[in-house]
């Protein structure tokens, strides 16, 4: 990981946060995610990049009901938020449901699966049920060490901020939280929600986390994800994300660290918090944000944060899907 922060990386990342229940929040897109090893041939059938992280347009329709019948397929629950606050209580353990979820499902089967794998992993999950659309489902296409991702968002996209979000009982969940994270993919759904936590995490003085989460959404999703920025505290991204983002903001650098720089000094609303940017560069890129945000529950030093991610990546990225053993051997 390559961290940028003005602030001595010994400090605290305040945030008066403590392990109780609801201290993170996530919200995001709840999918179930099917895994199962491909060739180059099914790649090439429906146009996928060995490793990439796309939505699912029509052409794909037929990759979904193939890749089912294949031998060895593995269902696990996912989403990149969700998948996110699962690791980060499991690295915390105790107490359960340290971390809150919300997002979008069908009334159906895959719907009782994310449920029950929500209550497994200990996470408070508080989903807007809905008839209109299928819970959303990600097919992960592995060859190699590779993994293509193609996600159907489905019931994911139908989440409604006045249905769900506005209601008095979630509304106090989210002011329950001392850290937020949210993954840029939600942006294709509910800007108004992302806005709406984030405006409250900035008011409060709370820590608001964002990750960039694939290039499409700094190349196709710029204008909702630069509304946001002024209110993240923490932004998080791989490098190419980071370079995609660049190039969208015209900062004309390629360096990795100049790029962070430039992002931390775009325009913030609370100034109580300097803009912590955490790039990471490495395989499992994403694995490592979240152990970072296990320790940043706990008011742990940026060093110690990202010590966390590291050891959570190294953890995960050895297992298929997004699962880990019982409890973490992390000290």
């Amino acid at each position: 990981i390559q961290l940028v922060s003005h602030e001595a990386s010994a400090k605290k990342l305040k945030g008066n946060a403590v392990k109780c229940e609801n201290t993170l929040f996530g919200m995001g897109n709840p999918l179930l995610d099917i895994s199962a090893v491909v060739d180059k041939d099914f790649l090439d059938k429906f146009g996928l990049k060995p490793n990439d992280q796309i939505l699912a347009e029509d052409k794909h329709k037929a990759l979904f009901e193939e890749i089912v019948k294949r031998n060895k397929v593995e269902y696990h629950a996912g989403g990149s938020t969700q998948n996110s606050v699962k690791i980060a209580q499991w690295m915390l353990q105790k107490p359960h449901k340290v971390a809150t979820f919300f997002g979008c499902i069908g009334k159906d089967h895959f719907g009782e699966i994310l449920k029950k794998k929500a209550e497994e992993a200990h996470v408070d999950a508080h989903y807007y049920e809905q008839n209109e659309e299928p819970t959303g489902t990600c097919a992960a296409c592995i060859t190699g060490d590779n993994r293509s991702l193609v996600a159907n968002l489905a019931a994911a996209n139908c989440y409604k901020k006045e249905k769900h979000l506005d209601l008095d009982s979630n509304w106090e969940l989210v002011k329950k939280a001392k850290v937020y994270y949210i993954a840029g993919f939600f942006l294709t759904v509910s800007p108004e929600s992302i806005l709406k936590v984030a405006k409250h995490a900035s008011d409060k003085n709370k820590i608001f986390c964002m990750n960039l989460s694939a290039p499409f959404i700094s190349q196709f999703f710029k204008e909702p994800l630069m509304k946001v920025m002024p209110y993240v505290d923490i932004l998080f991204g791989n490098e190419t994300e980071a370079a995609t983002f660049a190039k969208e903001l015209g900062f004309e650098t390629d360096d990795i660290a100049e790029i962070a720089k430039k992002t931390q000094n775009l325009p913030k609303e609370n100034t109580k918090r300097q803009r912590v940017v955490v790039f990471t560069q490495g395989k499992d890129d994403t694995v490592a944000t979240v152990g970072f945000l296990s320790a940043l529950v706990q008011e742990h030093t940026l060093e110690e944060c990202i010590r966390a991610g590291h050891y959570a990546a190294n953890v995960i990225i050895r297992r298929v899907g997004c699962t880990f053993p019982e409890k973490p051997d992390y000290h």
